[in-house]
């Protein structure tokens, strides 16, 4: 099962594995990795056609300490515009301490939030893939569809292959996302070299490029999937 409990169990044992600086951006595979995932993102969402980022309503799931909200605020989107959700006391706090008060953070489980207002962009990463009980998982996608209006969007950014390293994630394909969001029509870029392979090439500029232009050594998928008007 993947009851909030549970996910924060996972991340206590994942913090004891993973070196603390593992995704700090003083790494190049970090910083390469984010670019790629900033374009494809951005990519999305302007083919989305929702209009301007400052008159962008975004809601992000499991916000973590705040990377993703601030990116969006980078694109110029207003901090009253944005809000995000986080399961863990400490990332909440640590967002919360980062970004604009403006910005709402709302603690708790993703399943139980309401607004009176819905949003133009709903966005996940890796939060999918962190839930291993279908039934959550497809109790997760409702409550995100029902807070993104007609013409906006769900954003996914997520593993398409299970990490041997990590048995408390699972892949997030395609075909599962079309089955939490069957109302839904998905878009999606590949992105993402390897990681085991991005930390020994990113420094060496032509290499990484080349192995990443290879389709099956990116282990990430962003996919827009669009509400209908």
């Amino acid at each position: 099962m993947s009851s909030p409990d549970d996910v924060q169990a996972q991340y206590e044992r994942r913090k004891e594995s993973v070196p603390v600086d593992r995704y700090a951006f003083t790494n190049d595979d970090v910083f390469r990795g984010a670019q790629e995932n900033d374009a494809a993102t951005r990519r999305m969402i302007l083919d989305a056609g929702l209009g301007s980022f400052s008159d962008l309503r975004v809601l992000e799931v499991g916000c973590g300490t705040g990377d993703n909200l601030l990116r969006f605020l980078r694109w110029g989107c207003l901090p009253e515009n944005l809000v995000g959700n986080e399961l863990l006391d400490d990332r909440v706090t640590l967002a919360r301490h980062r970004l604009p008060q403006a910005l709402a953070i709302h603690a708790g489980d993703a399943t139980q939030l309401s607004f009176e207002q819905p949003f133009d962009v709903v966005f996940q990463s890796t939060v999918f893939s962190s839930v291993l009980d279908p039934e959550v998982q497809m109790a997760l996608a409702r409550r995100m569809w029902s807070l993104v209006r007609p013409g906006g969007i769900v954003l996914s950014y997520d593993f398409v292959f299970d990490n041997p390293a990590n048995p408390d994630v699972r892949k997030v394909t395609p075909a599962r996302l079309g089955e939490l969001f069957p109302e839904g029509a998905l878009t999606s870029r590949r992105v993402t070299l390897a990681p085991p392979i991005a930390r020994r090439v990113a420094g060496h500029g032509i290499v990484y490029r080349l192995l990443r232009a290879i389709p099956w050594l990116r282990t990430h998928r962003v996919v827009a999937i669009a509400k209908p008007a």
